[in-house]
């Protein structure tokens, strides 16, 4: 098997479990990001969704991925976050499937932006809810944020790739 080079080589689970392909984001900037509704970076969906409206007319996504894998804060089901982040966020973008970042149960795809896109000092590992992966319309990582990087702060980065 060859190694994975974009976005395209890689599957998402949908909240049902449905499997899609990434291969249709191509041409897309994307904007990947593992979430948690009870993290003290919650207040990022606000961003998130305003990135979302701003730039999906110009072919912008956001890619969110529920975690509870950091400090048991993102315990509900697909349907109890769905809900949550509608309800407080008004959240337009979809949500996929609950996943773990790290460790054996990460999915292909999440092992493949932490090696593209190392974080400090060269540490693969994501470190907390809301570490964002910017890709191009070729499906490559650009660039990897802390979860301290508010949306707001991305937009140069993603006007730049539009």
């Amino acid at each position: 098997m060859s190694e994975a080079k974009t976005i395209a080589d890689f599957t998402a689970k949908l909240p049902n479990g449905e499997e899609i392909s990434l291969a249709d984001k191509l041409g897309k900037v994307i904007l990947v990001v593992n979430t948690a509704s009870k993290c003290g970076f919650t207040p990022q969906y606000d961003g998130l969704e305003a990135l979302w409206r701003d730039y999906k007319d110009r072919g912008f996504e956001v890619i969110a991925f529920p975690c509870n894998q950091f400090g048991g804060q993102e315990p509900g089901s697909a349907d109890e976050i769905a809900e949550f982040c509608k309800v407080n966020f008004g959240l337009s973008f979809p949500l996929m499937g609950k996943i773990e970042v790290n460790g054996a149960g990460a999915p292909p795809l999440y092992d493949w932006l932490k090696s593209e896109a190392p974080g400090l000092m060269g540490s693969k590992g994501i470190k907390w809810n809301f570490t964002k992966f910017l890709i191009d319309r070729e499906g490559h990582v650009v660039k990897r944020y802390a979860p301290t990087d508010k949306p707001e702060s991305i937009k140069k980065d993603i006007e730049k790739l539009l």
